[in-house]
């Protein structure tokens, strides 16, 4: 393990998401605990003044320095939280204040690697920090990303990116994700294990992980989705089709791919197969079923499909899924 101490700089502004801030000074602050070594991080929260910040959680935090302060120093990681603004029809916007962004590319200058957490990529876009690179978000706002900036490359699915010197995380308890793996880089894995185990976190998961899981997908708006949504997770094992579905709600396949691209974003087919896999990884983390018997159960039918949609929508295999997140029994 390096004797050097990482000096972490945390961004603070007003209606800066909490968690944003918090969580990963948490991450960072267990590292002393879990190995004998007396250095790992110094984090401090950089302020453009010494003023209390409101966060959206309307908890105030006091800054360590400000942003001029913490462009005299050399950096190891810079951390960019991001706030948003949500009108009264509940859509959510990123934020992105001009002066925060102008810090982001000074203070970048001075990093050794930059971070975003949630929608901080969007300030990092902002600054010119993600032009040519893939990025994530929070999947409400990656949309916004992509309009707004069309030379990043935006990924809604992944729980975070690393591409080259920048990382972009996505959004809320990601946070911890991210920053276990910053740990793991600078540290090793085993390290950062035992840091998700003191967390209470069952594992540390993989950058491919998803963000999305079928049960928490926005809900639906009609009672007849609300059915159709039951009907698929009541028959996933049969061989159910676009056709099928249409001729349950009766409605044609060309009016039931509208329905569930207006309702849910997606198609029947993207969402059946997103079901599956839902189902799929349940069962892997909670039993000892072969791969066989998940595909039969879920639809899949063969292991080959069963891991052609693993590996299309977790970036993963079943085996190392299971590895990674089995359940102790």
């Amino acid at each position: 393990m390096s004797s050097v101490e990482r000096f972490i700089v945390v961004l603070l502004f007003d209606g800066v998401d909490l968690l944003d801030v918090t969580g990963p000074p948490e991450v960072f602050a267990l590292l002393r605990r879990e190995t004998d070594d007396a250095t790992g991080y110094h984090v401090v929260l950089a302020a453009e003044t010494m003023d209390p910040v409101t966060t959206s959680a309307g908890v105030r935090v006091l800054p360590d320095l400000t942003f001029r302060e913490a462009a005299t120093r050399a950096i190891d990681t810079l951390m960019v939280p991001g706030s948003v603004e949500v009108d009264d029809q509940r859509r959510v916007r990123a934020l992105t204040d001009p002066t925060v962004v102008r810090w982001v590319q000074t203070l970048a200058g001075r990093a050794r690697r930059v971070a975003s957490v949630c929608v901080g990529a969007h300030l990092l876009a902002a600054a010119g920090l993600l032009d040519g690179k893939r990025a994530t978000t929070h999947w409400s706002t990656a949309q916004q990303l992509a309009a707004e900036h069309p030379s990043v490359e935006v990924d809604a699915d992944p729980i975070f990116i690393r591409d080259h010197d920048v990382w972009t995380g996505a959004g809320i308890t990601a946070c911890l994700d991210l920053s276990l793996a910053l740990v793991a880089e600078d540290f090793g894995e085993a390290v950062a294990l035992r840091i998700a185990r003191q967390l209470v976190m069952y594992l540390k998961r993989p950058s491919g992980q998803s963000q999305f899981s079928v049960p928490i997908e926005p809900a639906s708006t009609t009672r007849r989705m609300d059915e159709l949504r039951h009907h698929i997770t009541r028959h996933l094992a049969d061989r159910l089709t676009v056709a099928d579905l249409a001729e349950h709600a009766h409605v044609s396949e060309r009016q039931l791919t509208r329905i569930f691209k207006t309702e849910l974003g997606t198609t029947p087919a993207a969402y059946l197969e997103s079901a599956r896999v839902e189902a799929a990884r349940n069962r892997l983390e909670s039993t000892d079923d072969t791969l066989e018997r998940v595909a039969t159960a879920c639809g899949f039918h063969t292991t080959d499909t069963l891991i052609r949609a693993f590996r299309r929508k977790l970036d993963t295999t079943p085996t190392e899924y299971r590895n990674r997140f089995r359940r102790s029994t």
